[in-house]
């Protein structure tokens, strides 16, 4: 059987773990599924000595006029695609010509603290509780998602981030006191975000509760931007990049040096403001 053959057989599978198991929504899916098989189509596949060889500089060449990040965007699909092929079949498949493109590092766009505010002002309990777990804590959306009620307590909430790495982060008394209200209201299981038939919530599922909660005001928001409110916040205040790097669950100190940048710029705002000379 073609080897191209295989891969497009296991594809059907590869959508079906995304979906079913990393909760992927069905458009993300379906945005996989049309980059993975035309790369598959387009590129050179072959078999020596037992090595898969997955050449896709082709399908690199007719996508090079595309925006760098849907550029690199499609690479990682194929790239997480390949990974799964691998741990299924148990076989070595070197992957080529999928080197990401360099783009500009961009400045986040964190939320308000007057906007985050107004937003919780008007939101329900549980959209209020959700806005209000990212900004307390700069959680990832998929953080939120897997959280358990067993890992908070008084003191401390305990993250599963990335890679399995778990890390501490200190509670703070209004939020646990707005949970003790959502537990008795909606009485999850397990999870801290369920469904009526305490079903754990998809991240999308999250995601459109941030989304309408902010809406309520007339401002487009996202989990992504609530993270960066709470490290953006805390460094405008004082807070030691070192320890919004270990809050923020980064690897590395790189990671959060962009947060440096937009301090940078606070500070040379405040200046502008500030000086006499400036006036």
């Amino acid at each position: 059987m073609d080897i191209k053959n295989i891969f497009i057989d296991y594809l059907d599978q590869f959508l079906n773990y995304l979906q079913n198991i990393k909760n992927y929504s069905p458009l993300t899916t379906k945005t996989y599924q049309t980059s993975i098989l035309k790369c598959i189509e387009k590129s050179d596949i072959y078999q020596e000595n037992g090595v898969i060889y997955f050449n896709i500089t082709k399908y690199r060449l007719e996508i090079s006029s595309q925006n760098k990040r849907t550029i690199n965007k499609k690479i990682s699909s194929i790239k997480s695609f390949v990974k799964f092929l691998e741990d299924i079949k148990e076989q070595n498949i070197i992957l080529k010509g999928a080197n990401r493109v360099k783009t500009a590092q961009t400045l986040p766009k964190p939320i308000s603290t007057e906007h985050i505010f107004e937003a919780m002002q008007k939101a329900t309990l549980e959209h209020k509780l959700i806005v209000l777990f990212i900004y307390s804590f700069g959680l990832r959306i998929s953080e939120l998602h897997n959280l358990k009620l067993e890992n908070i307590s008084n003191n401390w909430i305990i993250v599963d981030g990335k890679g399995a790495k778990q890390r501490q982060i200190p509670s703070n008394q209004t939020l646990l006191t707005l949970l003790e209200q959502y537990k008795q209201t909606y009485n999850p299981k397990i999870y801290v975000f369920e469904d009526k038939n305490n079903k754990q919530y998809t991240q999308r599922q999250l995601q459109y509760r941030i989304e309408k909660a902010f809406k309520a005001i007339g401002i487009k928001a996202t989990a992504h931007q609530l993270r960066h409110s709470f490290a953006t916040d805390l460094l405008n205040n004082g807070a030691r990049i070192n320890d919004i790097s270990m809050l923020l669950g980064h690897s590395s100190l790189k990671a959060t040096g962009i947060y440096t940048k937009l301090n940078t710029n606070t500070k040379l705002k405040q200046y502008n403001m500030a000086h006499p000379l400036n006036q």
